[in-house]
């Protein structure tokens, strides 16, 4: 599985890796302009993200218009659903309507700081990225 990490908080990104790496290769970015660079060269490559984490407050480019940016470049390049990338954006706010949004736009899932890594499981066994079993 491939896996980008947008986090701008190091303690996070640091936590965040460490969890996933045992899924998949992690790729690690610390704004919203490079998680764009990221995904745009994956896309380039046709090496696609399974999983991307997007924390919402980040410098530059914030984790929603990232959000944005991502499936809109996803259905430029007629990408089907099942190819798309499975988006679990990340934040310490409790902001109901930035998550709202964030699932308007297209996200699947939505994960509180400090992350609960069972909840994070179960959500990756939903998506379907990991089996019942791991």
């Amino acid at each position: 599985m491939r896996i980008l990490i947008a986090e701008d908080d190091l303690v996070s990104r640091r936590f965040l890796s460490g969890f996933l790496s045992k899924y998949g290769e992690c790729d690690i970015v610390v704004d919203g302009l490079e998680a764009l660079d990221a995904f745009l060269i994956s896309l380039q490559d046709g090496e696609y993200y399974d999983l991307i984490c997007l924390d919402i407050m980040m410098p530059k480019v914030d984790g929603v218009k990232v959000l944005k940016t991502i499936r809109d470049l996803e259905t430029q390049k007629g990408l089907l659903p099942e190819k798309r990338a499975k988006i679990i954006m990340t934040t310490a706010l409790a902001e109901a309507d930035y998550v709202k949004n964030a699932f308007e736009i297209g996200c699947e899932a939505y994960a509180a700081k400090p992350i609960d890594t069972v909840k994070f499981l179960d959500v990756m066994k939903k998506l379907g990225l990991i089996k019942e079993e791991d």
